[in-house]
């Protein structure tokens, strides 16, 4: 009987069909086996990879940009400057591929976070893409309103940051209805990293919001220099959706237990949200 079995399983590997392994892989989203990596494991559909791709593209955007700064020069900070397309193209195309990958977790259905996963890399390219044309323009991107070509462009850029905010939200909202899967520590990592991703787009708000106000009651210049308070906090809390979920990942690549790996990840966060409140304490003392 066993070498009847066992002809069966050399004659399928022969012929090229798949031989069924006796304990099959459950799929992640079952809420088994989170040690295993869902990313690595399952194929991904090929948008994944366009998203990715869009991704790279953004940061060599940054990239080309910050050596155009050292050829032409002029000012780093300033609401015009060559620091803009860098920082935002480096930002953005490191978040989007942060969140392609770390949403892998989240129990989100697989056409409705690769639909949702399209729109936030449209709306990332429209952000780069209306911030990199302004500064070729030399004029500045958000809170511009001289002109009516200019606040078209303010008002696209803030619905998409509108949009950013309500995209980002729900994937915190699914990653705290459903345990995150993955290895020892990401589920920490992930629901902390889009918490703390929430302060950044509400910081990026705020400072939209004060210097509309400013806009709209005739002070065009203090709008520009409105938000400097707020982006240090801004800038801190960006890319914990980043940070956390690598960490969570590397040390699962390593020998320790895991309850080491949890204790270190609880502990990154702890730091993690103490930079962020330290960073809110200057904001708020600076305003």
């Amino acid at each position: 009987m066993d070498q009847q079995k066992t002809g069966h399983a050399r004659g399928a590997a022969e012929s090229g069909d798949p031989t069924p392994h006796p304990h099959p892989h459950p799929h992640p989203l079952d809420g088994q086996d989170d040690q295993d990596d869902p990313y690595v494991r399952y194929p991904r559909h090929r948008r994944y990879h366009l998203y990715e791709a869009t991704a790279l593209l953004l940061i060599l955007s940054g990239l080309v940009h910050l050596v155009v700064f050292a050829v032409d020069g002029g000012p780093w900070n300033g609401p015009v400057s060559w620091r803009k397309p860098v920082t935002f193209g480096l930002s953005f195309g490191v978040t989007l591929l942060a969140v392609v990958r770390v949403t892998s977790y989240v129990r989100v259905g697989p056409r409705l976070r690769a639909a949702l996963l399209g729109v936030f890399a449209a709306d990332c390219v429209v952000e780069v893409a209306g911030i990199t044309l302004q500064a070729w323009r030399a004029v500045p991107s958000h809170l511009d309103m001289e002109t009516p070509f200019d606040t078209a462009v303010s008002m696209v850029l803030a619905v998409g940051g509108g949009v950013l905010v309500v995209l980002l939200a729900g994937f915190a909202v699914a990653s705290f209805r459903h345990r995150p899967t993955g290895p020892a520590g990401m589920a920490l990592a992930v629901r902390s990293g889009f918490s703390i991703l929430l302060v950044a787009l509400a910081s990026g708000a705020a400072m939209i919001a004060r210097g509309v106000v400013l806009t709209r009651t005739g002070h065009q210049e203090a709008a520009y220099h409105s938000t400097a308070s707020l982006k240090p906090l801004h800038g801190v809390s960006l890319h914990a959706v980043l940070v956390l979920p690598a960490l969570a990942w590397l040390l699962s690549r390593t020998p320790w237990s895991e309850a080491v790996r949890r204790r270190i990840v609880a502990a990154a966060v702890g730091c993690y949200a103490a930079a962020v409140g330290a960073a809110g304490v200057w904001a708020v003392l600076t305003y």
